[in-house]
């Protein structure tokens, strides 16, 4: 039991783990060591023995009682370093690795077959994730109120006005999440109507879909990330084929509960609103949010096709249209509209999801139709606004003409919208990029006017 002062602590509970598995076991152990220094008394008789003896051998039990606590608090000290065995209230966790009636059918065989990494246990999954059993176990702790958790908390604003909360992850659950990612995530299957957040699409092939339209019908998931609860997520990896810790701990990885700051004297507090779900901001919040809509996109798809529609999604955006050449009058395609409004709304029920009426639009013909902030009237490419590019050419000319910004303007607002411009047209985007880039490296920069 002596501990080597130039071994790191968690080196020291991995090293003494590592004799009690060789003992056999906790028990075994403590009963190893009790004998190894002599700790252990001799059973006697105590009918026969003087008082004196008596009392002397009551102090060699009570020590030898003493000498098994302090062994037995070290054994279970290791075990808790080299084990997960809580995280947090709400949270089944159990330490039995034997197959459960909840498992995949051939869940290893799942792994294999779809390419997907296999863990032996909790130890693998967190060297895999270069964290140590403590540190994997501090990032998927739930707490109902924290003083700390792996998130970072910031606003942004939307574009239709209010505010989105974004969580970013701290730099060790990031890498983590990354690597679920990377490994876990992207080879799962998803259905071809996703386009956002998928490797090969973008906005751009999302609006493709929809080009010269009659008839555009738009419609929003409401609380797409928040309504999707850990549990869920766990089973998406129960299903891949992962046993019930591994699913567990991948889920508790990938959700945060959506939390309200309390100050309270000098503390802030991150008190839990609702149940865990994925939080805006994490890298494997949105590939979880396609996997789980692989049902949802299929059902709309085949309504879609069933109307003579075609169907995409974009995130939470889900958009119908009706091709141009489709023959159809006025009363038909109001029957259409009111139709597949309410089919979808109660398959979204169905699928675990809400409808968010407010952001529902229909667009004729005759107005601007715009796919994810793409212009798709007739049947060229998808395009930006031409206001927007109107913006641009003039902040760019006024930048030539030594002219400050003005406000809300910068070098990099700018850029993006010229990048923005890129994805769809990419020559008129280059383009753009090229002045911007020449501007930015001109000896004299220019500078914003302070108020």
């Amino acid at each position: 039991m002596t501990n080597n002062k130039h071994t790191s602590l968690p080196q020291q509970w991995e090293q003494r783990w590592h004799a009690i598995e060789q003992a056999g076991g906790r028990y075994q152990y403590i009963m190893q060591q009790m004998k190894e220094h002599g700790f252990l008394v001799e059973r006697k008789p105590i009918d026969n023995m003087s008082p004196t003896e008596r009392e002397r051998y009551k102090k060699q039990l009570k020590q030898e009682a003493a000498e098994q606590h302090k062994i037995k608090k070290d054994a279970w000290q290791a075990y808790k370093a080299n084990h997960i065995v809580y995280l947090g209230h709400g949270i089944y966790w159990s330490d039995d690795t034997s197959e459960d009636k909840w498992d995949a059918t051939d869940g290893a065989k799942r792994l294999l077959e779809n390419q997907l990494p296999t863990f032996k246990n909790v130890k693998a999954l967190a060297e895999q994730l270069n964290l140590t059993i403590s540190q994997l176990k501090g990032l998927c702790f739930h707490r109902e109120v924290a003083t700390r958790i792996p998130y970072s908390h910031f606003t942004i604003t939307k574009r239709s006005g209010g505010e989105r909360q974004i969580w970013a992850p701290v730099p060790r659950l990031k890498y983590a999440q990354r690597w679920i990612l990377d490994n876990v995530l992207n080879p799962m299957l998803i259905h071809g109507a996703a386009h956002g957040f998928v490797r090969g699409k973008s906005i751009v092939t999302n609006a493709e879909n929809h080009t010269n339209s009659q008839l555009i019908i738009k419609m929003d998931i409401k609380d797409f990330f928040p309504s999707i609860g850990w549990r869920r997520v766990k089973g998406v990896f129960r299903q891949a084929g992962y046993p019930e810790q591994i699913a567990t701990l991948f889920a508790m990885l990938c959700t945060e509960s959506p939390r309200q700051l309390v100050k309270q004297g000098n503390v802030i507090y991150y008190v839990a609103l609702a149940d865990r779900c994925l939080p805006q901001g994490a890298p494997t919040s949105p590939a979880l949010t396609n996997i789980i809509s692989l049902n949802l996109d299929r059902r709309l798809t085949g309504l879609a096709e069933k109307h003579g529609l075609r169907y995409s999604r974009y995130a939470d955006d889900l958009t119908f249209s009706l091709p141009a050449e489709t023959t159809i009058d006025t009363k038909a395609k109001n029957t259409l509209i009111s139709t597949l409004l309410g089919s979808v709304t109660k398959i979204l029920t169905e699928e675990g999801f809400a409808i968010n009426a407010k952001k529902t639009h229909i667009i004729h013909q005759g107005g601007v139709q715009r796919i994810t902030g793409l212009v798709v009237n007739g049947d060229s490419v998808p395009r930006v606004p031409r206001n927007i590019k109107r913006m641009l050419r003039a902040a760019i000319h006024n930048l030539e003409q030594g002219k400050p910004f003005k406000e809300g303007e910068s070098f990099n607002t700018l850029q993006g919208y010229a990048a923005w411009i890129a994805m769809a047209e990419p020559d008129v985007g280059e383009a753009l990029l090229q002045k911007l880039r020449q501007l930015k490296n001109r000896p004299l920069q220019i500078e914003p006017v302070s108020d």
